[in-house]
């Protein structure tokens, strides 16, 4: 049995704090538990020593109550929450929710106190959500642990949807949202500060929750990368979707997270690599995960593919639908001639396009509508998903009612196809189409979006790697202060490096360069000058021996004037690299999930545009040429408009290779920069290099969990 399960089907509960006033924090968990007819056992414990609180016997100690307890709620001033998790302790509690707020989101003294209560629940065998943790919720068991006032204006019925989420706001108002829908729920948990129990150990528990077919998730920041990989892999293994959010997409949102919850929020950029990297589709809105959560409950399956079939009464929302689903990334398909010619016999004066406008003469087919599906669904059909855009039919049923029939049929008839209507329709209608695993959507636009995420979801496990990536390395590094020092390095590793020569006279480095060849290039060579163009440190284009001399001592000059107190080895002399297409390529060392290896194009674009893609290391070329077309603008290196071909397999190549050398140094390393790494019709070369080391060896992956 998983180690969370007693936190949903507990048999006896302890409300440590509990309250008469049903309004208050520790009133509120007791009132809603009442209310919805919880079976197991309530026990209100407060130290005022009263007989009973909201007519259950109250106990004036967890010590007094008699039997045992399996879950406690910890509703009490902070003073009082370390003395109560250790009650929770000694009365053999299985599972504890602190509500209390006030501890590492605080402040240092905070901090402190909660990593006290960790120890408790380490030395007792006990899991703990919190502290400052808003409670959770499982319908099917009338099992409402919270404090939330949501639940003073509504109630969460059961479903086939699990949600874990860090904010208990967020929450709140995710759940709160879906029951306004009249969607289910199966389990809804918020973690709060996550000093145990944590979003990613919530995905792992509704993995194997056979309640749960699909999962939401809401993150403001992960302390556990290795956790939050193997859970969503695991749900994806288990054939359950997962839409998840990042809170804190932007440089705000990313303090206001590490704030609010004592944690570093991360790189943005880096949860979408992982997200994608583990088949688990990240939603922009709370609408947007919940439509394609409630679009996979319904449908019980992802699409098969990104192609899709619309099905019109009107034109403009057929073009409508056709505008988002093109920018969504999804494609319209032709109708196959055999669906061309049934639709020809079916209606003469449509035209059999995709989307396909029946104009208003389906109405004058009898069982119009559902011939035309069935004739777009013929064998060979290539459509994943078909639309139906039927207006507002569905507000009438009993006009609807056979209509309605042949849907359900058709969805029967197709169960590999979700079928979407869009339309305006009345309850009773949506909830018989959706019983039967027919989609019913008011809004094109969110259909459309809906069915993109479930289809790239889809996507993205096809594609998923088989292996997870592997455990960072300790392999000491030599010191690689300097451009040259860091080339060395790489160039040993196996990715292309230039004839260079680190010159200390004028002589020096017109002898390195009559021995290179003309043109060359000349850049200051010194650990304290890692951008050597802000300081004028590089002259290029130098075409013989007299001008690399002088160009030594000009260099010189402007380090001793500019840099002053920099160090200076030389002035490093390298053949010139004329043509190709320069991209970045590096790995970023990410304190949550390790070695991150970036690509993006060169160019001050790409600082602007922010148009670069990262994958956990390491890379095999495949999934580093994966990586490569990620980027949108990696198409200038696919013979753009007419232009040259470039080599990108010696691209993926370096990728790979620098993806491999990362992780072998990953516990030395802070970082890696290649810019640029020039890209030529055939074959490919560093021109520089920096690498960032950590000042002591660091475990990229914490293990902070028991």
């Amino acid at each position: 049995m998983h180690s969370l399960h007693p936190l949903f089907f507990p048999s006896s509960v302890a409300i440590i704090g509990a309250s008469s006033d049903p309004e208050r924090i520790g009133g509120r968990p007791l009132r809603f538990l009442v209310e919805a007819g919880f079976a197991g056992a309530l026990y209100p414990v407060n130290r005022s020593g009263a007989a009973e609180i909201q007519g259950l016997p109250a106990f004036a100690s967890l010590a007094d109550v008699p039997g045992a307890v399996d879950h406690a709620i910890v509703a009490v001033p902070v003073p009082g929450v370390e003395a109560a998790l250790q009650d929770c302790a000694r009365k053999g509690v299985k599972v504890v929710q602190v509500f209390t707020a006030g501890f590492a989101e605080a402040d240092a003294a905070g901090a402190e106190l909660q990593a006290r209560l960790v120890r408790i629940c380490k030395e007792a065998g006990m899991r703990m959500v919190g502290p400052n943790a808003l409670g959770l919720l499982n319908p099917s068991a009338k099992f409402y642990a919270t404090f939330s006032t949501a639940l003073n204006g509504l109630r969460p019925k059961p479903g086939v949807i699990g949600m874990a989420t860090q904010s208990g706001a967020f929450g709140s108002a995710a759940y709160g949202m879906a029951t306004l829908r009249g969607i289910g729920l199966s389990r809804v948990i918020a973690t709060g500060n996550e000093a145990d129990v944590d979003v990613a150990e919530c995905i792992d528990y509704l993995a194997d929750d056979a309640d749960t077919r699909v999962i939401c998730a809401a993150l403001e920041a992960c302390k556990d990368g290795a956790r939050l990989r193997a859970a969503l892999r695991k749900a994806a293994a288990a054939g359950k979707p997962v839409v998840i959010m990042k809170i804190g997409r932007t440089e705000v949102g990313a303090a206001a997270a590490a704030t609010h919850t004592g944690s570093l929020a991360g790189n943005d950029a880096i949860y979408d690599a992982v997200f994608a990297e583990c088949g688990a589709h990240r939603a922009a809105s709370i609408e947007e995960m919940l439509d394609i959560a409630h679009l996979c409950a319904v449908t019980g399956q992802l699409p098969a593919n990104e192609r899709i079939g619309i099905m019109t009464g009107s034109g403009g929302i057929g073009i409508l639908m056709a505008d988002d689903a093109s920018e969504l990334g999804m494609a319209l398909p032709p109708i196959t001639t055999g669906s061309a010619d049934a639709l020809r016999e079916l209606l003469p004066f449509a035209v059999p396009a995709n989307p396909y406008d029946t104009t208003a003469q389906v109405t004058a087919v009898p069982d119009g509508v559902a011939r035309v599906l069935d004739a777009m669904l013929l064998p060979g059909s290539p459509f994943g998903t078909l639309f139906a855009y039927l207006a507002h039919v569905g507000l009438s049923p009993s006009r609807f009612a056979s209509t309605e029939q042949r849907m359900i049929e058709i969805r029967a008839a197709h169960p590999d196809r979700p079928l979407v209507l869009v339309m305006l329709s009345e309850q009773g209608v949506t909830e018989r189409l959706e019983a039967a695993g027919v989609a019913v959507f008011a809004d094109p636009s969110r259909a459309v979006r809906a069915v993109a995420g479930a289809a790239r979801m889809a996507r993205l496990r096809r594609e998923m790697r088989s292996d997870s990536p592997a455990a960072s390395g300790s392999e000491p590094l030599p010191q690689a202060a300097t451009e040259a020092e860091a080339k060395a390095l790489l160039g040993a590793a196996g990715i292309p490096v230039l004839p260079e020569q680190t010159c200390t006279s004028a002589a020096s480095a017109a002898r390195a360069a009559d021995g290179m060849g003309y043109p060359v290039v000349a850049k200051i060579v010194s650990a304290d000058i890692p951008h050597k163009t802000e300081v004028g440190g590089v002259l290029v284009g130098l075409a013989d021996a007299g001008a690399v001399a002088a160009a030594y001592d000009t260099l010189m000059a402007r380090a001793a004037e500019r840099a002053p107190q920099a160090r200076i080895d030389g002035v490093l002399i390298a053949p010139m690299v004329r043509g190709g297409v320069e991209t970045i390529i590096g790995v970023h060392m990410d304190p949550v999930f390790g070695p991150m290896v970036m690509f993006g194009l060169g160019g001050t674009a790409v600082e602007l545009f922010k148009d670069v893609a990262f994958a956990s290391a390491p890379l095999t070329p495949a999934q580093a040429m994966s990586l490569v077309d990620a980027v949108r603008s990696s198409a200038l290196l696919k013979g753009w408009r007419g232009g040259p071909a470039y080599d990108t397999r010696a691209l993926a190549d370096a990728l790979s290779r620098l993806s491999e050398f990362a992780l072998r140094h990953a516990d030395h390393l802070a970082g890696i920069d290649i810019n640029p790494f020039v890209v030529k019709p055939q074959g490919g070369v560093c021109l520089d290099a920096l690498i960032s080391m950590r000042q002591a060896p660091v475990n990229p992956n914490p293990r902070e969990h028991a």
